[in-house]
């Protein structure tokens, strides 16, 4: 119990054996339940956890491996079936500090968030140890990220380490959300839809003996093509099936006219070649709709800013 709140941690495990005995030991005393899922490990992961010996661990074993987002939302449910206010997220290879937890939870506790995460990001000895692969990609992802969730406050969405509160999820269709590495872009995305309030908190990563099983080939155009279609899935929801908001008006006027102007200007190049000489007036009916267009998705944009849950 935290500030009167219960507390679960759920903690997914893939092949785990060497650290999730690590992890479970560093769950602080006041966290009600601990949740392990083992996410159908071919190594001795659901046998190290059989052996702790605290009254707190729940052991789910998964006969088919799920990903991490099928983990973390049966976690989840088991969660809430236990009762617990809050579920935190701490992944079962030790990365993530429980001495942390405490930042995750005030937030919710005292101001009435509803979803935080950790950010490595806020600080210079926050980024210490971090791959440069990992600092390049994580960057890069936030970004899109924040275009495709709506929550321009946020960033690091690839940080696993998050707590969320039980009105939160009940907000959310558990069943939609994605079930593997993108997962976590996934659930930003749904939450900005229902108007959860979410918050950053500057929480250094942890790097050492664990290996990620994260294979960017395949988990980049996972990542993309979901964040693609997540964008268009808010601004249906958000701004054009409720109301058809000034936000949905000038992001589908915006993009007519600079489809149109790139069409026009397309033809204005290709009348140019050879002898042909483009006159003002066509270049201007390029030009003209283009500039407009590239203007009011610029403002379509700072009002999607201004209307992020806070």
């Amino acid at each position: 119990m935290y500030k009167g709140l219960a507390v679960a941690v759920v903690v997914p495990a893939h092949n785990e054996q060497e650290l999730i005995g690590k992890t479970i030991v560093g769950v602080p005393a006041f966290v009600d339940h601990v949740i392990v899922v083992d996410d159908a490990s071919t190594d001795e992961t659901a046998e190290r956890v059989e052996e702790m010996r605290d009254a707190r661990v729940v052991l789910l074993r998964h006969e088919r491996n799920t990903g991490v987002g099928g983990a973390i939302v049966d976690g989840h449910r088991k969660a809430l079936e236990l009762g617990a206010d809050v579920n935190a997220i701490m992944a079962g290879d030790a990365q993530m500090d429980p001495e942390y937890l405490v930042a995750l939870l005030d937030p919710i506790a005292d101001d009435g968030y509803g979803f935080t995460k950790a950010n490595r990001f806020f600080g210079r000895a926050g980024l210490a140890g971090m791959p440069l692969s990992r600092l390049v990609g994580s960057t890069m992802l936030s970004f899109v990220t924040k275009l495709a969730s709506g929550y321009w406050n946020l960033f690091d969405p690839q940080n696993g380490y998050t707590a969320i509160t039980r009105d939160a999820l009940a907000r959310i269709d558990l069943d939609r959300l994605a079930a593997r590495y993108s997962f976590e872009n996934d659930l930003l995305i749904w939450l900005n839809i229902a108007g959860v309030r979410a918050k950053d908190v500057p929480i250094p990563g942890v790097y050492g003996e664990e290996v990620s099983g994260m294979r960017l080939h395949r988990v980049i155009p996972e990542i993309s093509g979901l964040l693609f279609v997540g964008f268009w899935r808010r601004m249906m929801r958000k701004y054009v099936v409720p109301s058809f908001s000034p936000i949905a008006l000038m992001l589908f006027t915006g993009l007519f006219l600079c489809t149109i102007g790139s069409i026009v200007g397309v033809w204005v190049s290709l009348h140019s070649l050879g002898e042909a000489t483009a006159s003002a007036g066509s270049v201007l009916l390029a030009v003209g709709p283009f500039l407009v267009g590239i203007n009011m998705l610029v403002h379509a944009l700072s009002l999607d800013i201004q209307a992020t849950p806070d």
